[in-house]
């Protein structure tokens, strides 16, 4: 007599079910919804400050759609449009606050998954180092704000740096398009390098140490076993740190929002694209929606680039294929 066999398969179904009907209400539909939005001239009329208080009693919010077809991607990139210039000022604030980012937390990493050192109070110092992760951008964003500002506790320090002012006195190093986007990039810097440095510390800690210990034996400098032991095989995590910290590079707001009093100011050239989205919200919602449908295009092709080109598996086939 054959014994019923029970299928456990289902249960997996349930348990993942949750996640797929949070994502596709939260996320996939507002996506779909996005890129329809794209395509229509779609204009919200909130009324005016009075309405808001009832002063003006009857009026309403009125919302004109109307179908634009290609009418807003063609617009965002006209000559008399900033987003390629939103464009370039994001992509420069990422790479200035990634590249030390990604230096230090590899010194970092390095240093403290390294037993002949033999550093004392590890637990501390991660702790210190991941800290500034766990503060609200935005708080940090108004600390240097305070502190950067005409009349700020370190306007006297950085203004002759800045240089003298048209009206007379020094000019804030805000003032300065790359006093602006190095503090930016800086803030950036000190908000995620705590994060990369667990990272990578994971990546390297999952390192069978005995590739170490031949190495070391077979007189291998600390700078070469980085360089053809570690790197390598810390590879993947390098690629998942460049695309998400790309991809949250590109969504940049908060920062340079409060640095610059959502103008950003010096000159534009710390606008960022997710400034330019906030300021078209209510004016044209559908260009706004098509600038977003170009970061995601933007967003995807890059990560996919990285991914292809940190993927050694191509290198392995190669090498197999000669032996």
């Amino acid at each position: 007599m054959k014994r019923k066999s029970v299928s456990y398969a289902k249960w997996g179904y349930i348990f993942l079910a949750p996640f797929f009907i949070v994502y596709c209400i939260f996320a996939l539909y507002p996506l779909i919804q996005t890129f329809y939005n794209s395509f229509m001239t779609y204009q919200i009329d909130r009324g005016s400050i009075d309405d808001i208080w009832g002063a003006a009693e009857g009026a309403k919010e009125t919302t004109t759609i109307t179908w634009g077809g290609l009418s807003n991607y063609t617009a965002i990139f006209s000559s008399n449009e900033t987003l390629v210039q939103s464009f370039l000022n994001t992509i420069i604030m990422w790479v200035i606050g990634f590249i030390p980012q990604i230096a230090a937390s590899l010194l970092l990493a390095t240093w403290f998954t390294d037993l002949r050192l033999k550093i004392k109070a590890q637990g501390f110092f991660k702790t210190v180092i991941y800290l500034p992760n766990v503060i609200m951008a935005s708080a940090v964003a108004f600390l240097f704000t305070c502190l950067l500002i005409r009349d700020g506790a370190l306007y006297n320090f950085f203004g002759p740096l800045a240089g003298e002012s048209a009206a007379g006195g020094y000019l804030s190093i805000l003032d300065k398009v790359w006093g602006a986007r190095g503090t930016v990039g800086f803030i950036n810097f000190l908000l995620w390098y705590g994060n990369t440095t667990i990272l990578l510390m994971a990546a390297i800690m999952g390192i069978d140490p005995g590739l170490y210990e031949a190495a070391q034996i077979d007189g291998a400098t600390p700078s070469q076993t980085f360089w053809k032991i570690t790197m390598p095989l810390i590879r993947p995590i390098l690629s998942f740190v460049l695309v998400t910290s790309m991809i949250g590079g590109l969504q940049m707001y908060d920062v340079p929002a409060l640095l610059t009093l959502d103008q950003g100011n010096p000159q534009g050239k710390a606008m960022t694209i997710v400034m330019e989205i906030q300021q078209r919200k209510d004016a044209d919602v559908g260009r706004a929606c098509a600038v977003c449908v170009v970061i995601f295009i933007i967003s995807a092709i890059l990560g996919f680039i990285t991914m292809f080109g940190m993927d050694d598996s191509r290198e392995k086939k190669k090498k197999r294929r000669k032996v």
